[in-house]
This record gives C-alpha cells, sequence and structure tokens, in this order.
C-alpha cells in the first residue's frame, strides 16, 4: 500500500450532546459513531483482552459519552468517556473498521450481550 493510500480522517467531530462522533475520511466516505458503540468495541486491553478468549462483553454503556479526544501521533486518537475509560487507542484503520463494518459488530455485540444476561442500561 503506498503512504497516500493510507486512511486518513479529514474530519473528527463530536456531536453537542457528546453521544456520537462523525469521521469523515479522506476517501469520502463518513461514519457516524455512537459513544456506546465507541465504548463498548473499545481497543483497549481491558475490553480485548489479550486473545479472543479474554475479549469481554461491557454491558450498561447505553448512555456514556465522550469526554474529550486526544491525538495520539498522526495515526490514532485517544477517547475519555464519562466512565472514565480512557485505554483504547482507535488507529485510523480502526475507526474505518467501525465504521465498514459496523452493522455486523453491533449484531455480534447484541448477541454476545443477551447470551450473557448483560443489559445496554445500567
Amino acid at each position: 500500500m503506498m503512504a497516500n493510500d493510507k486512511v486518513w480522517p479529514s474530519e473528527l467531530r463530536v456531536s453537542k450532546d457528546k453521544k456520537t462522533l462523525t469521521v469523515r475520511f479522506t476517501s469520502g466516505e463518513a461514519h457516524a459513531l455512537s459513544a456506546e458503540y465507541l465504548r463498548v468495541l473499545s481497543p483497549s486491553a481491558e475490553v480485548q483482552g489479550h486473545s479472543p478468549e479474554q475479549k469481554k462483553t461491557v454491558g450498561g454503556k447505553r448512555d456514556v459519552a465522550i469526554m474529550q479526544i486526544e491525538p495520539i501521533g498522526n495515526y490514532a486518537i485517544k477517547i475519555v468517556f464519562d466512565d472514565m475509560h480512557d485505554t483504547g487507542i482507535y488507529s485510523w484503520d480502526y475507526l474505518m473498521k467501525l465504521g465498514a463494518e459496523h452493522e455486523r459488530l453491533w449484531a455480534e455485540y447484541l448477541a454476545d450481550l443477551e447470551a450473557k444476561g448483560l443489559k445496554r442500561e445500567r
């Protein structure tokens, strides 16, 4: 992949209510990602574990909000949520994946919640 083929955001915008992050890419693609979705699919070791068997299903995050976004070099952002989770590093590629595969990833998350008897509400 050539350097100019790299996934690159042209805009990151948090909604006024702090519940949605809209990511617009230089390719023209744009994705509106809810704070809940970003939080429960955080790329942090706390959520993802260090192997697929360790992955955690996080419930009770329907009302989570984005407190701030911090740049990490020129390849990613760190999102600080109002539940104080702040260890996930969201690369541009990961944000693109979350947008492009939203339907499948969200359905898997909801199925995991149900299978484990967890709820989206606190």
